[in-house]
């Protein structure tokens, strides 16, 4: 196990309609909020009403930024500093899924901040402080709620980078398990794929040993396979959703992090394709991780063959460990596709006209390589794209 630090500020607040605290939350921190959220569900559902209801009860002010799209886009966090700047906002409130919290999360820092802040994705510049943030959230996946990170396009030259500070760990987040009742079905699925990937991300590690974290990460990914298609069949169904709402928080508040250090080439890989074809994240994890599995799973077969035996249940008593290892990818794969994703590129209509200019794009971060697990670099990614196909 490696050595580790792990600190984590978020005020969880759990349960049925508790958006009813969002203003004595945001009381304590700030007078005035910008509500930002993204399209106009949040307002339909009466979401909207009941938590400016809450902030007017306490006597907290609020100005209102909407529009957030998937792929946040720079151009509405200009808009939202612009707007926190004029109107002397000291708190913004995230209303949505990951799309809003990260948007809110970019605008929180560049707030205060004299240059662009896009200097921050790019890795030009760190920032000092960033206004706080809270969130009411009505997806799980992205996991953006309990997080370090915030994952923003630049429409000038449709980039995708992502960026984590501490600063950036919300103050609260609110998690009502029924306000997710209303998603449409490929929301849901879009959403497991994100939280499984964020749980994969961590478990493909070269770090030795990590028995704990492995079981930890085993099970949360058991429990998303299991209720998964449960809210698929049945919206309704608040202890379902409940334990894929937490199992999304988990994945992705660094506890699962402690000890070992992950991969997250996958997600470098997918935003590159998500940048260009402005598709949703979790479909585009869906395409790029069996990809990225197939190509990397002999650099450690025994782990590969490991997640096949205990998570997805490959009896590995009669295979050699390169067939158990196959036969578990195999088995996300006719998983991801029975809630309805894809897991080629075929699938979402891309082929592979594009492929040579996402892996220059990747290969043009800050490193020429990304990924811990496997280094992935340029040549790398085009063999991943194509195993995509």
């Amino acid at each position: 196990m490696d050595d580790f630090v792990f600190h984590n500020p978020t005020k969880i607040i759990f349960g049925r309609g508790k958006e009813a605290q969002v203003g004595a939350e945001a009381s304590a921190i700030a007078k005035k909020v910008l509500l930002h959220y993204g399209g106009g569900s949040v307002k339909r559902t009466g979401l909207f009403d009941r938590v400016a209801s809450s902030l007017k009860e306490a006597d907290v002010s609020f100005v209102e930024l909407g529009g957030v799209a998937p792929n946040p886009r720079l151009g509405l966090v200009h808009e939202g500093i612009a707007l926190c700047r004029k109107e002397h906002v000291g708190l913004v409130l995230s209303i949505g899924g990951g799309s809003a919290i990260d948007s809110g999360k970019a605008i929180a820092m560049g707030v205060p901040y004299s240059g662009e802040v896009w200097d921050f994705f790019e890795g030009n510049a760190e920032p000092k402080e960033a206004l706080p943030v809270g969130t009411v959230l009505t997806i799980p996946a992205a996991g953006s709620e309990a997080s370090t990170a915030s994952v923003i396009m630049n429409e000038n030259g449709m980039r995708k980078r992502g960026f984590n500070s501490e600063l950036l760990y919300p103050r609260f987040s609110i998690l009502d398990p029924e306000l997710a009742f209303t998603l449409p079905k490929v929301q849901v699925a879009n959403g497991t794929a994100d939280i499984m990937s964020h749980l994969m991300e961590r478990y493909f590690t070269n770090s030795r040993p990590v028995e704990l974290t492995d079981r930890l990460i085993e099970a949360t990914l058991r429990t998303v396979i299991s209720v998964a298609p449960r809210v698929m069949r049945k919206s309704d169904d608040y202890n379902a959703w409940a334990e894929l709402m937490w199992s999304g928080t988990i994945a992705h508040n660094n506890l699962l992090n402690t000890g070992r250090i992950g991969d997250w080439g996958s997600h470098d890989l997918e935003h590159e394709l998500s940048a260009i074809y402005d598709i949703a994240h979790g479909a585009g994890l869906a395409v790029v991780f069996p990809a990225w599995m197939k190509y990397v799973y002999k650099h450690d077969v025994a782990r590969f063959a490991q997640i096949a035996s205990r998570v997805w249940g490959v009896d590995n008593a009669f295979m050699d460990p390169e067939q158990t290892a196959l036969a578990g990818i195999e088995r996300l794969e006719v998983f991801w596709q029975s809630l309805g994703l894809s897991t080629r590129l075929s699938g979402l209509g891309i082929g592979s006209d594009r492929i040579g200019e996402m892996a220059d794009k990747l290969s043009a971060q800050g490193t020429s390589q990304v990924g811990n697990f496997v280094k992935i670099g340029r040549a790398e990614a085009e063999r991943i794209y194509a195993l995509a196909l």
